[in-house]
């Protein structure tokens, strides 16, 4: 082959189409509910739009960023991820004047040159939600609560929903300090990149998924025994409305996000179902970021979900593909006209319809009408035409009725 995709990079083809069909039109759905609206964000972004969110010192930034001079010499990135694009969008068109809570959507791909491995990518896409203009954990409890409600309508369950709190500007120095004088001793365990972490990043060697990263951390203290009088509170309240919202949840100490923006509420959902790619959507507040983005302070909170991550767990659950309601095999040109015109007709009363193009034989057209899983077959040929009539057959039980070659007539059929 002379051509194919670049690796990491991957083509989306049909049947899987619709079940990312299904989770992004039931996202939009439940979005709506929640009074939710779209933002459509540019797939590249000037690199000071990451590194001033996410952090020069992050994995992200300094690994796994598409970065390029384009022919202006100016520095130009695919995006990584959502939340910096947006907020950027956020404070440029001066959305912040609208009445808060500001709520907003988006869905598109995102890039990452990372080692591909299961369910993930070089370009992935996610749908992500910001919710900005209020500090209140009642809204934390909403987003999380919607995020459940979401995963329940695709037909997905078996998710633990864990959070935690990673503190402010106030209460996580003094917990970043402690973390590294216990962690220095055993400095020499960690792998290459925990070592670099630890001098200027030193919770993301909580997020570490080697082994033996794992092992030489376990005692760590938690950022929950250091949190202020005012993180303490906000942390307590969302635990309080998630009870009255009956959402269950578990309290994960080592979530950390790998952004430099997080602060306070920090969530994540796995799955039991995809091994060490166990998170299916993950999220938390930034509520100085559009503040750093030279807006005015307006305390936001987001997550996204990686679809790559649902469709697995969409396809071991035997969702219904839909199928034509109906497939006109044809014998003959004037036959061919004939279910040509009722094709379209069918369509416009909202029928899934198919027929063969070609001359091929009877046995051929039944044949496609089989493979592509049409509940219904009608043949018509000179005999048909003549008297107006037909059999139409029913796939699935074989029953056969004759019907009038109109549209209201063959509806009562089918319908």
């Amino acid at each position: 082959m002379k051509f194919k995709s670049l690796k990491g990079i991957r083509d989306i083809l049909p049947p899987e189409t619709a079940l990312w069909q299904k989770i992004e039109n039931t996202c939009r759905e439940i979005f709506k509910k929640y009074g939710f609206q779209e933002i459509v964000l540019p797939v590249i972004e000037s690199t000071d739009v990451f590194i001033r969110s996410i952090g020069d010192t992050t994995d992200i930034v300094e690994k796994e960023m598409y970065t390029f001079l384009d022919k202006g010499g100016r520095s130009i990135s695919l995006r990584p991820e959502g939340t910096a694009p947006f907020v950027r969008a956020f404070v440029e068109h001066h959305l912040y004047n609208e009445p808060p809570p500001q709520k907003y959507y988006y869905v598109g791909p995102m890039f990452r040159y990372e080692r591909p491995q299961a369910f993930r990518y070089r370009q992935f896409y996610q749908i992500g939600v910001e919710a900005l203009g209020s500090e209140d954990p009642k809204l934390d409890a909403e987003i999380i609560s919607m995020l459940a409600a979401i995963l329940k309508s695709i037909g997905l369950g078996n998710f633990d929903f864990e959070i935690t709190s990673i503190g402010c500007s106030q209460c996580r120095p003094e917990y970043q300090k402690v973390l590294k004088n216990t962690l220095k001793i055993k400095l020499n365990l960690f792998c290459e990149d925990c070592r670099r972490r630890y001098e200027f990043n030193p919770l993301r060697i909580l997020d570490c998924k080697v082994d033996s990263c794992i092992q030489a951390r376990t005692e760590s203290p938690a950022i929950l025994d250091f949190l202020c009088a005012d993180c303490k509170q906000h942390f307590d309240a969302l635990k309080h409305h998630l009870g009255l919202l009956s959402i269950p949840y578990v309290i994960n100490p080592n979530i950390v996000r790998g952004l430099d923006y997080y602060t306070r509420t920090a969530f994540e959902v796995k799955s039991k179902s995809l091994g060490s790619q166990s998170a299916v959507a993950a999220g938390g507040r930034y509520d100085s970021l559009v503040n750093e983005f030279g807006g005015p302070p307006a305390p936001g909170i987001g997550f996204a979900i990686g679809i790559e991550r649902i469709i697995p767990l969409l396809k071991e659950t035997n969702m219904p593909v839909e199928y034509p309601d109906l497939f006109l095999c044809s014998l003959g040109q004037e036959a061919s006209k004939k279910s040509f015109i009722l094709t379209e007709q069918l369509r416009a009363k909202g029928l899934i319809v198919g027929m063969s193009y070609d001359n091929q034989s009877l046995r051929s057209q039944m044949r496609k009408a089989d493979r592509i899983g049409a509940k219904n077959v009608i043949v018509i040929g000179e005999d048909e035409l003549k008297k107006g009539k037909a059999l139409i057959k029913n796939m699935q039980d074989k029953k056969e009725a004759e019907v009038d070659l109109e549209v209201e007539e063959i509806l009562k059929v089918i319908q």
